[in-house]
């Protein structure tokens, strides 16, 4: 099956050129060395994101999705291929690009507005605006309020909401979410869910995320990227074509759920049985 698969129509219109925030990988492929032999991580991906769109990448353990955001982020520029955000080569960190990982890795003596101010330390906006921007954001995730609270006294959804208010502090044109909602407790994930849609409905901000939920990530993605281990491939990308916000129980989201977790697990499909005689269901 091509990456494109028969589930992925036309995609919509691109967004205005005044938009920002358009990410294209091409011919990408990283390798590791151990033991002084080189180990294929990422190859031959090739990925485009419109501005203002939601992405979600999904495969098993081990086909490169983190590895792809450290690279996309510029913690790792030790690969060979092209990256670019709006058309500039991405060549070390910036805060054009923000990231949340699966710990929140708020400072925990520092409160939620010094944790989410630190992100403008190294800005060029005047002082007497930054504490507006902050505000803004800590509302913007549904957290005003909490301001003087430090990380201990907060759950663990409101530590990643904190987390998500720090990355976009800074207005990033990507942001990008390695397993944000992962160390969550079922309720208060399906929470966060609903509130990272509603966060990225209000901002706008380009956004791709990794997880090894199926279901959060056709509920969040306009588009789910489908991967293949040993080393990682684009198997397949599949488009959502659902408004947000989405309800959960829409038969076009357990379709595609059931298709893509066939897919990773192998497991086949009943069309294609070869069936023997005298086996027939009676």
């Amino acid at each position: 099956m091509t990456a494109q698969s028969r589930i992925s129509p036309t995609p919509p219109p691109a967004a205005p050129r005044s938009a920002s925030g358009a990410l294209t990988i091409s011919s990408l492929s990283k390798s590791f060395t151990i033991d002084g032999k080189p180990l294929p991580v990422l190859d031959g991906i090739d990925l485009t994101l419109r501005p203002g769109e939601f992405v979600s990448i999904v495969g098993a353990s081990g086909c490169g999705k983190s590895t792809l955001l450290r690279l996309i982020v510029g913690l790792d520029t030790d690969y060979s291929g092209e990256i670019r955000l709006d058309g500039q080569r991405i060549a070390t960190t910036s805060l054009d690009r923000g990231i949340v990982f699966q710990d929140h890795r708020l400072f925990p003596w520092m409160t939620l507005e010094e944790n989410v101010g630190l992100a403008l330390l190294n800005t060029d906006i005047p002082k007497d605006r930054r504490a507006q921007i902050v505000a803004d954001h800590i509302a913007l995730v549904n957290l005003s309020g909490f301001e003087k609270a430090y990380p201990h006294q907060l759950s663990g959804g409101m530590a990643q909401r904190a987390a998500i208010a720090r990355a976009l502090v800074t207005e990033p044109k990507l942001l990008l979410l390695d397993e944000p909602l992962g160390a969550l407790d079922a309720l208060t994930r399906v929470h966060v869910q609903k509130e990272l849609q509603r966060i990225w409905m209000a901002q706008r901000s380009t956004m791709l995320m990794v997880t090894h939920d199926v279901e959060e990530a056709l509920y969040l993605g306009d588009r789910v990227i489908v991967m293949s281990p040993n080393p990682g491939r684009i198997r397949r990308i599949v488009e959502v074509d659902l408004p947000h916000p989405r309800d959960r129980s829409s038969p076009v989201l357990h379709r595609l759920r059931d298709e893509i977790l066939t897919e990773l697990t192998g497991a086949p499909d009943p069309a294609n049985l070869v069936r023997f005689p005298g086996t027939e269901e009676r």
